[in-house]
């Protein structure tokens, strides 16, 4: 990077930063004619997103019973408090506070028995009056095992339906609206439209067999609306484990209401082949129908491609040639640790592959179901989201900082399997939004839209604008942003038809976290199907930091280099670039092939939490624990699709 590039950076900053005006986007992302008649002020006038929010998508407190039952004690007005900047006192009894606080917030308890867990350790009078509840209230309240015993078998009472009826927290129980009200009325009470934005949403918890097939459900409304239902859950007859049935639900909420709902999958890396499976799991495996496609991309527009329990985009097994495939990977089994992992499994719950199926249903349907974009959320289940590395607070209460966490180890599950130790979680991730204003309608549109990316916790700025009119010299313009909206379409989008003889061009730009680590380099993933149906990906580094080469196969073998010191930890910003940008054409375009794009923003190396876990509490760590990471963020992606040969 050149002197003039670095002076440069922070009038970037500005121009990304500065927001007035209102949006003027249809469905697709589009931009309708906010570049005519120009005025002389580049800020006057605009009608794109110039704005980029980060916030948490899933968060659990102690009203999940997973979460209350094994010691979170954090309820929702805690977490609330924590998110916008508070210092809070954790379930283990320390301070803790975050760096910066986040612009947005969703909680989202589970919906099944929502609540149930604290009333019964807290022995609510219609516990109390039933004999089981009273029993489940002594054995939680015991601690220890007996209260992790007492946890196992209200779950599996809940999910057998052996609940007696004064503990059976679904809709239509009294104590179950009480609960849902207040969940209602906190977000409500949290909500400051421009500062700190809080959604109503819960967490639907579909597990069949052990794999994971959860969504969290997200409103765009307010208690006028979402307070007048209450959430669906898994178990029959209050609920269903089909996500078709969770979506009819959806539509007859916004019917009902003339609201709007959206849902969120997550953890596809412990569905066991679930999430984006070839065949409809819960019709007896028939293929999907056009109905199915048109249904899921409606009403599942993002996906959660990071979290604790481990990265989502790719595996190692799957992008052989991707060395940056093998990121906080796991692949032990499914949820419950009741089934083990087999390679068969691994293409239909990662990002990447589940995208390269979405295309090849697409092919055979007309329509595609795995048409998401990316985001990212922690998945605490403490009540906290603490994403940076020196702040982490782990996933459960036993994860809270301590010197016996990091080696933790992993305990068999029922079925014999390993399940993960303390060091293998990691602390992962955010959702970043370009939207016009911090309010619900603004960032809920631009989710609908797609115009998000997710990260590994860093507050990295990113855009990604596809077209067929951008020049190489567009990426030195200030105003990108303006460019990349009237040239093109955003993170999320779908290319137009490719005019005669022209590739697709990509204009995509990354400017580090302030109080982050630098930038290594800039890729962009593509994938297609090839002219034989079969699916295929490559990966292209578009630009890189310290004059580093890129060969003619679109890759850079020269590493970045490595500053971290473990023994305090630390690193320096001396290698690696504050911003990077480029304008790449894709030079294997076929316009008769379907594709994908989307942008992978890779970081210098850092300390992970662990090394700092090591020097706080001067401990000597299994060689196998990982001390140092590589945070990334992931776009949203591009879409290409050709002429149909009756177009």
């Amino acid at each position: 990077m050149n002197k003039r590039s670095l002076i440069l950076a922070g009038s970037m900053t500005v121009l990304l930063v500065l927001s007035n005006g209102s949006t003027a986007f249809d469905t697709t992302g589009a931009q309708t004619g906010a570049l005519t008649g120009r005025p002389y002020s580049p800020y006057a006038d605009r009608a794109f997103p110039t704005n980029v929010y980060f916030g948490d998508t899933h968060v659990h407190t102690g009203l999940s019973a997973d979460a209350g039952g094994s010691g979170t004690r954090l309820m929702p007005r805690d977490a609330y408090r924590f998110a916008r900047g508070e210092q809070v006192v954790s379930n283990t009894g320390q301070p803790l506070k975050l760096s910066r606080p986040l612009d947005f917030y969703m909680i989202t308890d589970h919906s099944d028995a929502m609540g149930a867990i604290t009333d019964i350790i807290a022995g609510a009078p219609n516990i109390m009056a039933d004999p089981d509840g009273r029993k489940f209230h002594e054995d939680f309240n015991a601690g220890g095992d007996t209260a992790a015993q007492a946890m196992f078998r209200l779950i599996n009472q809940f999910a057998q339906g052996k609940i007696s009826a004064e503990l059976n927290y679904q809709p239509g129980n009294t104590a179950y609206k009480r609960v849902w009200d207040d969940i209602v009325r906190t977000a409500e009470e949290f909500n400051d439209p421009g500062t700190f934005t809080t959604f109503i949403a819960f967490e639907w918890t579909s597990l069949v067999a052990g794999n994971n097939l959860h969504r969290n459900v997200i409103f765009r409304d307010g208690p006028e609306r979402a307070g007048h239902i209450e959430p669906y859950t898994t178990t029959p007859p209050f609920g269903s484990p089909n996500p078709r049935d969770l979506w009819a639900w959806m539509e007859n909420y916004e019917k009902l209401t003339g609201g709007d709902v959206t849902a969120i999958p997550h953890n596809g890396n412990l569905s066991n082949g679930m999430m984006f499976a070839p065949q409809d799991d819960f019709a007896d495996g028939k293929a999907y129908d056009v109905e199915y496609a048109e249904q899921r991309q409606k009403w599942e527009r993002l996906y959660e491609v990071t979290q604790y329990k481990g990265d989502g985009e790719t595996h190692p097994l799957l992008s052989p040639e991707d060395e940056f495939a093998d990121f906080e990977t796991w692949d032990f089994g499914n949820l419950d640790g009741t089934q083990a992992k087999t390679p068969e499994m691994l293409p239909s719950e990662y990002a990447r592959s589940g995208l390269l199926r979405g295309l090849q249903l697409e092919a055979e349907l007309g329509a595609n179901p795995f048409k998401f974009g990316l985001e990212g959320a922690t998945d605490t289940h403490t009540g906290l989201s603490t994403i940076e590395e020196d702040n982490f607070f782990g996933k459960f209460k036993t994860y809270e900082p301590g010197p016996e966490r990091a080696a933790h180890p992993g305990k068999p599950s029922t079925a014999g399997i390993t399940m993960p130790s303390g060091g293998e979680y990691s602390a992962a991730g955010l959702t970043a939004v370009w939207s016009t204003e911090n309010t619900r309608g603004a960032l809920f549109d631009a989710m609908e839209r797609r115009e998000t990316y997710a990260t590994t916790g860093p507050r990295m700025r990113v855009r990604f604008f596809g077209g067929f009119d951008f020049t190489a010299d567009n990426v030195k313009r200030r105003d990108l942003a303006q460019l990349g909206y009237s040239k093109g379409v955003p993170m999320g989008s779908d290319l137009p038809r490719a005019p005669l003889g022209k590739a697709p061009s990509f204009l995509i730009y990354a400017l580090r976290d302030p109080v982050g680590a630098n930038l290594d380099r800039i890729q962009i993933i593509k994938g297609w199907l090839g002219a034989d149906g079969n699916p295929q990906e490559r990966i292209y580094d578009v630009t890189v930091s310290d004059g580093r080469e890129i060969a003619a196969d679109g890759r850079c073998r020269t590493p970045v280099g490595d500053t971290v010191d473990l023994s305090v930890p630390s690193w320096t910003n001396t290698i690696g670039a504050s911003e990077l940008g480029a304008v790449w054409t894709d030079p294997d375009f076929d316009p008769d092939l379907r594709a994908f794009y989307y942008a992978r923003v890779i970081e210098i190396p850092t300390p992970r939490w662990t090394a700092y876990d090591r020097v706080k509490f001067n401990l000597d760590l299994p060689q196998e624990v990982p001390l140092k990471t590589r945070e990334r963020a992931y776009t949203s992606p591009i879409w290409y699709t050709p002429k149909s040969k009756t177009d």
